[in-house]
């Protein structure tokens, strides 16, 4: 999840070697936190969201079959 969630983060953003992932896990709650530059901020969360969304429900995806629920942060 974490290698994807990257992978995703640099195809969206302008300085892809600024791309942070590190993962916290709870037991059962995995929380993601994506680091970007804060120029790229904007492009990963989108208009309204959207595009956030959407990365957060394919790592969600990806989680249920591990039994886990994700988090995605996004951190500047």
């Amino acid at each position: 999840m974490e290698q994807m969630l990257e992978q995703i983060a640099k195809a969206l953003v302008d300085h892809p070697d600024q791309v942070r992932v590190s993962q916290l896990d709870d037991g059962r709650v995995v929380t993601l936190e994506l680091r970007v530059s804060p120029d790229d901020v904007g492009k990963v969360i989108g208009r309204q969201g959207r595009i956030v969304k959407a990365i957060r429900t394919v790592v969600n995806a990806a989680a249920l079959r591990n039994n886990k629920r994700v988090l995605v942060e996004i951190v500047p």
